[in-house]
């Protein structure tokens, strides 16, 4: 998944002060997701659909 230049956005409702933080990077097949606490650490690839219904989910909750 390391692509060069690879941009992540973290999540709007993140913050500095520690708790869930979730980083994004828009990729050709889906969507890369990551623990802005750890950048280095594992990573999620998701294809756009599966992206889709894991958001969908989360909404629900």
């Amino acid at each position: 998944m390391e692509q060069p230049n690879l941009k992540w956005r973290k999540a709007r409702q993140s913050n500095d002060h520690g708790g869930s933080c979730v980083e994004l990077a828009g990729l050709a097949d889906g969507v890369g997701v990551r623990d802005s606490k750890d950048p280095d650490g594992p990573r999620l690839v998701l294809d756009r659909s599966a992206f889709r219904t894991l958001l969908n989910e989360l909404k629900q909750r």
